[in-house]
C-alpha cells in the first residue's frame, strides 16, 4: 500500500507542476469571459485580464494557491508525510482546474492536465 501511495503522490505532484506551467492567465476565446474580453479590447488576440481587475485578481489568486499547495506538498513529502503531500497536490490542482473551468485560464483542452 505504501508503494501505491508513493506512486500516486508522485503522479499528482507532476500533474500539478505541469498544470502550473501550462495555465496561461487569459480566458479562452470560445468562452463567455473570452468573448467579453475580446469585445473590450482593440487587439482581440490580447485577452489577458489586467492584474488590477476582479478577473485578473482571481486568476492571480488561483495561481498563488496552486503554487502554495505545490510547495506545501513538497514540504510534507520531505517530512515523510505522503498523505498530506497528496492532499496538497490534489487541492493545488483543483484551484487550477476550477480557474480553467470558469474561464480565468487558457489551458490545453486535450490531454490529462485539465477537465475542461
Amino acid at each position: 500500500m505504501a508503494a501505491d501511495l508513493e506512486a500516486k503522490t508522485d503522479r499528482y505532484e507532476d500533474l500539478l507542476a505541469e498544470a502550473l506551467d501550462a495555465a496561461e492567465v487569459a480566458p479562452p476565446a470560445d468562452t463567455p469571459m473570452g468573448e467579453a474580453a475580446a469585445e473590450c479590447l482593440l487587439d482581440a488576440a490580447e485577452v489577458a485580464p489586467p492584474a488590477d481587475t476582479p478577473m485578473g485578481e482571481a486568476a492571480a489568486e488561483c495561481l498563488e494557491m496552486a503554487d502554495s499547495y505545490l510547495r506545501d506538498g513538497r514540504h510534507f513529502r520531505e517530512d515523510g508525510d505522503p498523505v498530506n503531500a497528496l492532499a496538497s497536490f490534489s487541492y493545488g490542482h483543483a484551484w487550477l482546474d476550477a480557474g480553467a473551468r470558469v474561464g480565468l485560464f487558457d489551458v490545453p483542452r486535450e490531454g490529462h492536465l485539465f477537465t475542461v
